[in-house]
This record gives structure tokens, C-alpha cells and sequence, in this order.
């Protein structure tokens, strides 16, 4: 059916009285689904009459073998009375179990051929149009099975293609993947002349199974999950259908938005390590230069000690401020401030020769540094 042109398609329909429309790209699939059910009718169709037919001939063919077999047992019947009239009383009996038999001829063949009917009718059963509403015998649960499984084969294709459509370019200019259930319930009304009752069974199998059908049922909030078909809104399709074009644009579309995104993490990453490595040098140049503040600090001090023994300062301590202002200048304070805390941390909890001690200098508290020498160097001078 796939091969068909748009002529011969259009023949088709025409020749099993539809009319089509105008087919187009969008509609190909429609009408193609439509003759395959059209097909399926008309064979429906002849199936049903060469049953009617056949039918006919079995109840004529039993018919004539009741009307037979009546004959039969009236000439039976008359031979018994003649050759046993003691017999009469079980005859009687047999006729009162059978009251058919004591019928006339005409009476007893049209009774026999009514039976007959309804044996034939019973034989032949399988040949006849069954309505399977509220049937639950198997043929008809089979049948039903059947048309639901046709309904939903529809329904799933018509949402895979839209939502294929939606995702390729949207060309019908749809609001969203998911489509309203009244369009729905359209679409597969026209071509399975299915009714309402049977899309919303339908709809209920698709809710109560436990299998994945490739249909979403959504409601109004489409993040709550959907448990009765009077909630449902719209349905959309988990598989969308889409051209092999398409797949292969959204697929290369994939690809590279993968990679970007790998080389900007690459770059974040790679950015992130020379500002980490840009840290950790600031890090041990501020560290080398607190060690060199240390060693220049210590030699004040200490060079201040030797004086104050030489009688040439007055004082054997040496002011804390006093020591910064001496060893960094006026421009580079504010630059060096965290070198200097950090070297006066460090010399207040490593440095044993030098005391921090406080001291009223010109009426104000500050703090000094003291030089201590060990007391074996201190006595071997004395």
C-alpha cells in the first residue's frame, strides 16, 4: 500500500465509495489508513455474505432431512399399531413424552423443519455477524481485543507524527507535543468510525495497563499523574516519529551542543587552575616576604640592643611602630600592612629573643620589643 501513487489511492477510494479530499503530504497517511480499512470492510463484507449463503444452503439441506426423518417415524409409527395393538398404551406414552409425533404430517414437517432451523442455526453459528456488545464470550472478547488494538495502533500513530512534527520544524504550527484529547477523539472517529464509548475504553486500557503503550495521558497539571479518563486533557506521544533528515539535523545539533558545552567546562576548569595557581604563588611570595620582614625586624632589634649597651640609645627597648616605619616606607604601608601583621604574629609566638612588652612612652602605652640575650652569652660577657 505504500507504493500506491496518489492516483491509484485516490482510485481505490473512490472505487469502494469514499470520496477523498485532497492528498497531500499530511494527509497521505490518513487516506492510506482509510482504504486499509475500507479494504478490511468490503472483505468483512463478502465473508458475511458467503456465510448467509451457506447458511442458506444448511438450513435447506436440513430442512429436507427433518421433513425426511418425520415421514419416517409416521410410517414407523403405523406399522407398530397394525402389528401390536397391545402396544398402544407405550405408544401412547412415547407420544405423550414426544406430542410432535401425534401431529399431522404438514404439522409434524413444520415442526420438525423449525427444530431443524434451529440446529442448523446452532451448527452453523460460527458463520454468522455476531454483535459483540456486552458479550464476554471469547470470540467476542477476541473481537474486541482486535478493534481496541486497531483503535490504539491509530491513536499511537497519528500522536508519534505530530509529535515527530512538533520536534521537525513544527510546520502545522502546534502549541505543544501534547494534543487535546477532543482532537484526538476527532481524528480517530474519522478514520475508524470508531465511537466516544470505544475511544474512552481505549483510553481506560491505556490507564489501567501496566505496560508502556508510547502514550502519555496528561491532565491539567501535567507534572501530577493522570488516574481516570474523565481528568485527561491531552495525550502526547513518548516515541515521536520523525524523517530521517530530521533525525540526522538533531543529532548533529546534539553533538555540538555537547561539545561546547565540553569545551567551555574545559575552559571553566582550565581558567579555575590558573586562578588557583595564580593563588598559591601570591600565597608564598607573601609568606617569603613575611620571613624577610622577620629577618629585617630581628635585626633592628637586636642592632637597638647594642646600642642601648654602647650608652648610645636611651632606652633598651624599641618601639613596634617605631620598627615598621623604620623598615617600610610611607607609599608601601597600605601595600605590606597583611606582611607586617603576619610577621608580628609569627615573631610573638616563634621568636624567643625578642619580648613584646608595654611600655608609657611620652604619656602613652605602646608596645615594644625587648631583646633578650641567653644567659650564657650574658654571663660569659661579664
Amino acid at each position: 500500500m505504500a507504493g500506491l501513487s496518489d492516483l491509484e489511492l485516490r482510485r481505490e477510494l473512490q472505487a469502494l465509495g469514499f470520496q477523498p479530499g485532497p492528498i497531500t503530504d499530511t494527509t497521505r497517511d490518513v487516506y492510506r489508513n482509510k482504504l486499509r480499512r475500507l479494504r478490511g470492510e468490503a472483505r468483512l463484507r463478502d465473508e458475511e455474505r458467503l456465510r448467509e449463503e451457506a447458511r442458506a444452503r444448511g438450513e435447506e439441506r436440513l430442512r429436507e432431512e427433518a421433513r425426511a426423518r418425520g415421514e419416517e417415524r409416521l410410517r414407523e409409527e403405523a406399522r407398530l399399531r397394525e402389528e401390536a395393538p397391545l402396544r398402544a398404551r407405550p405408544a401412547a406414552a412415547s407420544l405423550r413424552a414426544e406430542p410432535w409425533l401425534s401431529q399431522p404430517a404438514s404439522g409434524s414437517a413444520c415442526t420438525t423443519s423449525g427444530a431443524s432451523g434451529d440446529l442448523g442455526a446452532s451448527s452453523a453459528s460460527w458463520l454468522l455477524p455476531v454483535d459483540c456488545e456486552k458479550k464476554t464470550d471469547e470470540f467476542c472478547q477476541a473481537k474486541q481485543k482486535a478493534a481496541l488494538l486497531e483503535l490504539l495502533h491509530e491513536l499511537y500513530n497519528f500522536l508519534a507524527i505530530q509529535a515527530g512534527n512538533f520536534e521537525c520544524g513544527n510546520p502545522e504550527k502546534l502549541k505543544s507535543k501534547c494534543i487535546p484529547v477532543t482532537e484526538a477523539q476527532e481524528y480517530i472517529a474519522n478514520v475508524t468510525s470508531s465511537s466516544s464509548a470505544k475511544f474512552e475504553a481505549a483510553l481506560t486500557w491505556i490507564l489501567s495497563s501496566n505496560k508502556d503503550v508510547g502514550i502519555w495521558l496528561k491532565g491539567e497539571d501535567q507534572s501530577e499523574l493522570v488516574t481516570t479518563v474523565d481528568k485527561v486533557v491531552c495525550l502526547e506521544s513518548a516515541r515521536p516519529r520523525m524523517g530521517v533528515g530530521c533525525r540526522l539535523s538533531r543529532a548533529l545539533l546534539t553533538a555540538v551542543t555537547n561539545v561546547l558545552i565540553f569545551f567551555w567546562c574545559l575552559a571553566f576548569l582550565w581558567g579555575l587552575l590558573i586562578l588557583l595557581r595564580y593563588r598559591w604563588r601570591k600565597l608564598e611570595e607573601e609568606e617569603q616576604a613575611m620571613y624577610e620582614m622577620v629577618k629585617k625586624i630581628i635585626d633592628v632589634v637586636q642592632d637597638h640592643y647594642v646600642d642601648w649597651e654602647q650608652d648610645m640609645e636611651r632606652y633598651p627597648y624599641v618601639g613596634i611602630l617605631h620598627v615598621r616605619d623604620t623598615l617600610i616606607p610611607p607609599q608601601s604601608r597600605r601595600r605590606m600592612k597583611r606582611v607586617w601583621d603576619r610577621a608580628v604574629e609569627f615573631l610573638a609566638s616563634n621568636e624567643s629573643r625578642i619580648q613584646t612588652e608595654s611600655h608609657r612612652v611620652a604619656g602613652e602605652d605602646m608596645l615594644v620589643w625587648r631583646w633578650t640575650k641567653p644567659s650564657s652569652f650574658s654571663d660569659s660577657e661579664r
